[in-house]
């Protein structure tokens, strides 16, 4: 099954994926901004999201959502999550009902707690949705360094066109049919980075990364099977691939936003001098929200979001972490799942 995929969102990453895909044919990019759609059809470059990166001929950007929806098999979606639903709205009218769309954002919506693909469901019901996730930093991605990712649909053949579009001699694409664990753990690696920042911004070291990254990898998968999710895709890219990228990386935007927390910035300040969103913050709350009502404890992510409302300040959320009760290392019920 050969395919016509687009992308919908041209930030950082959105820009990156159009790229891959146009290095193998024509693919088009809708953008909100009008100039910055005519700067990328002009120079080819978008040094708004991905400076000083030359993009393939074959990319042309758009404002009209209608040439990117109108005939596309899939629409991969690249925008923030808190205007993901409005963007889905008006690509509706224009969308056939067997055309997929795919996000790559990598949050929770906030006030309602979904999930991107729960929203793709709410808002086109006839349309197959999916996610693609994994350790994804637009940058090295677009400029062709080596890298993987997942791409998780519930129907395979049409996770194999995204794969098909997608995968190059620099960029590995798998497959899944683990929708929502690979969803959870793209949004759940967001918070946990922003922990890793604070930790980092502390002046605290390697030992305290690794138990955060570590301890966090088991608050993803205790929600991700909560919410249905398959054990094994947190050992895979969409887990501990995406959560170990994000944690270390200094161009992780999320950790960051935590490191400049840990060095006693303001978040409204910091918030404000960024181009581009940190969706680890907005998804900490709903994320503690979600672990509630299935009962699962999140001990990192709760802190997080305190540090995110104001409610507590690094210091004091590394004391409350430190001062919980000892327990056992292994979560009796994330392992049943294992070895079921």
């Amino acid at each position: 099954m050969a395919g016509v995929v687009n992308v919908v969102g041209a930030g950082s990453w959105g820009t990156a994926i159009a790229t891959v895909l146009a290095r193998r044919g024509p693919t088009l990019l809708w953008a909100r901004s009008a100039e910055l759609a005519e700067s990328i059809n002009r120079s080819h470059r978008n040094d708004a999201y991905l400076p000083g990166l030359d993009l393939p001929a074959d990319l042309r950007a758009t404002t009209e959502l209608v040439e990117v929806a109108g005939g596309a098999d899939m629409v991969l979606v690249a925008v923030p999550s808190h205007g993901f639903r409005d963007v889905l709205g008006a690509l509706a009218a224009h969308l056939s009902e067997s055309a997929a769309v795919v996000s790559l954002t990598k949050g929770i919506e906030g006030g309602t707690n979904r999930r991107m693909t729960e929203i793709i469901v709410e808002v086109l019901p006839a349309n197959p949705a999916g996610v693609l996730t994994g350790p994804n930093l637009a940058g090295e991605i677009a400029s062709g360094q080596p890298a993987a990712s997942v791409v998780a649909l519930g129907e395979a053949e049409l996770a194999e066109l995204a794969q098909r579009s997608l995968h190059s001699e620099t960029y590995r694409v798998y497959t899944s049919g683990d929708v929502i664990g690979c969803e959870v753990a793209g949004a759940v690696k967001n918070v946990i980075a922003l922990a890793a920042g604070v930790s980092d911004g502390l002046g605290f070291g390697e030992n305290t990364r690794a138990a955060l990254i570590t301890r966090g990898l088991a608050e993803l998968g205790r929600i991700g099977t909560a919410l249905g999710g398959e054990p094994l895709t947190f050992g895979g890219l969409a887990g501990v691939g995406d959560l170990v990228a994000t944690c270390t990386s200094e161009r992780s935007r999320n950790r960051s936003v935590g490191f400049a927390l840990g060095q006693g910035e303001s978040l409204g300040a910091v918030l404000s001098g960024m181009h581009m969103v940190a969706e680890g913050v907005k998804a900490a709350g709903p994320l503690v929200a979600l672990a509630r009502s299935v009962g699962v404890e999140m001990p990192i992510t709760e802190q997080v979001a305190a540090i995110v409302d104001g409610r507590s300040t690094p210091s004091e959320a590394l004391v409350a972490l430190m001062g919980r009760a000892a327990r056992a290392e292994w979560d009796e019920e994330l392992f049943r799942g294992l070895m079921r």
